[in-house]
C-alpha cells in the first residue's frame, strides 16, 4: 500500500517511477508505473528461504555467496538507469539477507549517491525476530551505518529505535510517516472527488454541509451570517449548499441570487459554496445524485440546519447515518428525530450565538480534532508535498 501510494503520487508528479521487486505484476502498479522483475528478491523464492532458514539458525549456507552474488550482477543492470532508489526494509530486516550484502556491496562499488533506506521496521531491536538474527556477517549487515544512505524512518519511535541500533545522533535518521486516501476510506468516486475539489470542501478548518434546496425556508442567509462569525473567530470554515433552487420558481431563483449577492458583500466566495454553481454536463448547472450527496456526508464535519420548519427533516436520518453530527434549529421535525442527539439551538438565536455553539462544538470534540489534523497533515498529498518530494529533490543534487 504505501509503495503503491508513493509511486502515484511521483508519477502524478511528472517522476518516472521503477517499481523493482521479486514478484507481482506491472499491472497491479498505478498508471505510468514501470516494473522490473527480480525472482531472487522475493522473501518466498525457494532458494531464499532455504537460505533463510538456515541463516535463522546462525549457520551461513554454502548457496550465500552465489544467491549475492547474482543479485548483484541482476541489479547492478537495472540499477544503473537511476538517479535515486527508495529501498523498503531491505536495510533493516533479514528475510533476505542475500539480497542485504548485494546491495550494500554495490554500494561499495560505485557512486551510487540518492539512495534512501526507507526503514519501517528492524529485526534487530523486535522481539520477535531480534532471535532470527546472530552476532557477525551477514547478519550485522542490518545494523551497521552507512553515511552514504539517506535514513528515514516512518515514526518518531522507529527513529529512536534505528539511531540507537546503528549509534548516531537522533537528527541523522528523517521521519516521513504513512498516509490515507481520502478518496479510498470514504467511498469517494472520480466525480465525488474533483466535487469536493472544486467545492473547496477540505481547504478551511470546518466543513459544514447543508444538504437542502435553495428554498428561503431553509434560512440559508442565517446560515451565511454563522459562517461570518466563525470567520472573525478564526475559524475557517467552508460551507456547501447541495441542493439547487426551483427554475421554475421565479421568486426561489430571486433569492438564489440575492444570496450570491450577499455572499459577495460578506467577502464569503471562497467560504460559502453552492453545488448548483459547480458546472455539470455540458456546462448545465450542477446537480447531484444521492450516491454523490452521500459522499460529501461522508467528507463533511458537520451538519447545519438552521431551517424555519422542515417537513420531516431527512437529513437527520441521513446525517446520522454516517455518524456526522448535527447542528439544527429546534424545529420539532428535527428534534423528533434527532432527539438528545443533535445540538439545537432556538430560533430567535442570533447568528453569534449560534457561532459560539459551534466553536464550543470544535474545540471540545476529539473525534472532529483527530479528524482535521489527520486531513491537513496525514494524507497522502499532504505527506508528498511537505516531505517526500523535497526528500527526493534532496538526494538528487546531493
Amino acid at each position: 500500500m504505501v509503495i503503491q501510494s508513493h509511486a502515484r503520487l511521483m508519477v502524478t508528479a511528472g517522476e518516472r517511477v521503477t517499481v523493482i521487486a521479486g514478484s507481482g505484476d506491472g499491472q497491479a502498479l498505478p498508471a505510468g508505473t514501470e516494473f522490473e522483475l527480480v525472482p531472487e528478491m522475493d522473501s518466498q523464492h525457494p532458494a531464499i528461504l532455504r537460505a533463510s532458514q538456515e541463516l535463522e539458525q546462525g549457520r551461513i549456507p554454502a548457496s550465500f555467496e552465489q544467491l549475492t552474488g547474482l543479485l548483484q550482477e541482476k541489479l547492478t543492470s537495472i540499477l544503473a538507469g537511476f538517479d535515486r532508489l527508495i529501498v523498503h526494509n531491505v536495510f533493516t530486516k533479514h528475510f533476505n539477507l542475500p539480497l542485504t550484502v548485494a546491495i550494500l556491496r554495490l554500494l561499495d562499488k560505485g557512486d551510487w549517491r540518492g539512495w534512501i533506506a526507507w526503514c519501517h521496521d528492524l529485526t534487530w531491536t523486535s522481539p520477535h525476530s531480534r532471535s532470527k538474527v546472530h552476532p557477525g556477517y551477514p547478519w550485522d549487515a542490518l545494523r551497521t551505518y552507512r553515511p552514504e544512505l539517506t535514513y528515514v524512518a516512518v515514526s518518531r519511535q522507529r527513529q529512536r529505535e534505528l539511531a540507537g541500533l546503528l549509534g548516531v545522533p537522533i537528527e541523522d535518521i528523517k521521519v516521513i510517516y504513512n498516509g490515507v486516501s481520502p478518496e479510498v476510506l470514504l467511498g469517494l468516486s472520480p466525480e465525488g472527488k474533483a466535487l469536493t475539489e472544486c467545492l473547496g470542501l477540505w481547504k478551511g478548518d470546518l466543513a459544514l454541509l447543508m444538504p437542502v434546496r435553495i428554498t428561503q425556508a431553509k434560512n440559508i442567509e442565517f446560515a451565511m451570517r454563522v459562517v461570518a462569525a466563525l470567520k472573525e473567530r478564526g475559524v475557517r470554515p467552508t460551507l456547501v449548499i447541495s441542493g439547487p433552487p426551483d427554475p421554475h420558481d421565479q421568486s426561489n431563483m430571486e433569492y438564489y441570487r440575492g444570496l450570491k449577492q450577499l455572499r459577495g458583500q460578506m467577502n464569503l466566495d471562497e467560504e460559502i459554496r453552492f453545488v448548483y454553481d459547480t458546472a455539470g454536463e455540458k456546462g448545465q448547472p450542477g446537480l447531484i445524485d444521492m450516491n454523490t450527496l452521500g459522499e460529501l456526508y461522508r467528507a463533511s464535519d458537520l451538519l447545519f440546519m438552521p431551517s424555519h420548519r422542515e417537513g420531516f427533516g431527512m437529513p437527520v436520518l441521513e446525517a446520522g447515518l454516517v455518524g456526522l453530527p448535527v447542528v439544527c434549529a429546534n424545529i420539532p421535525a428535527a428534534e423528533e428525530i434527532g432527539g438528545q442527539e443533535v445540538l439545537a439551538f432556538p430560533g430567535e438565536a442570533t447568528p453569534d450565538a449560534v457561532a459560539n455553539l459551534i466553536q464550543n462544538w470544535v474545540e471540545t470534540s476529539k473525534q472532529y480534532r483527530l479528524r482535521q489534523r489527520i486531513r491537513t497533515n496525514y494524507t497522502w498529498q499532504a505527506i508528498f508535498d511537505h516531505d517526500i518530494l523535497p526528500l527526493l529533490e534532496g538526494v538528487r543534487t546531493a
